[in-house]
């Protein structure tokens, strides 16, 4: 054993100065290790798996329509780039027959009467276009790494509060402690 891993151990070596609240921040510090990465690990692998599959069941339930722009689209004050989008009344049919209208989304550089393509989710109402695979991936992955960050961040939160109080609990008793000694010795040094 070294001398620094010495150090670092010595809550866990018998030695007559170890008092019961050093045992206990030991076995606070053990456990909140073990905590904090398996659960970082679990709790960032069960997001990103949610947000996966949530971003599936998305992509599964919305389909491309094509639509046709009954008005011309509303600009804002300033004329946007072509490749923009802006918002324009659309009128589409879904497969039962049923003809529908709303507002999409629709590139600034459509006309009335020209066609379109929209996204319904699966009760045939306007949606935006679901994200891709790479980008659901990448925010699955950010998702779970937020996630595991923030039980991290949680569990070794709370174990620096119990610690704290342990500290603090110390602290009285090393002052109830001098008192006694101070008595003992016939005057105070405070």
């Amino acid at each position: 054993m070294t001398r620094r891993a010495g150090v670092w151990l010595w809550r866990w070596r018998r030695n007559p100065l170890r008092r019961t609240s050093d045992v206990v921040e030991a076995w606070v510090l053990l456990v909140a290790s073990v905590l904090a990465v398996l659960g970082g690990l679990l709790a960032g692998l069960l997001t990103a798996g949610a947000m996966q599959q949530s971003a599936d069941r998305v992509r599964a339930q919305s389909r491309q329509v094509s639509a046709v722009l009954t008005q011309e689209p509303t600009h804002g004050t300033a004329r946007p780039t072509s490749s923009a989008l802006v918002w324009g009344t659309v009128r589409w049919t879904d497969p039962d027959g049923s003809t529908h209208t709303g507002r999409a989304r629709v590139p600034a550089a459509a006309t009335p009467d020209s066609r379109v393509t929209v996204w319904t989710d699966g009760h045939g109402k306007l949606t935006s276009q679901p994200a891709s695979r790479a980008d659901a991936a990448f925010q699955s992955a950010l998702g779970g790494i937020w996630a595991g960050t923030a039980t991290v961040g949680a569990v070794l939160g709370g174990a620096k509060l119990v610690r704290a109080g342990l500290d603090h609990r110390r602290m009285d008793q090393w002052a109830e402690e001098w008192a006694r000694v101070d008595t003992r010795w016939g005057r105070k040094t405070g």
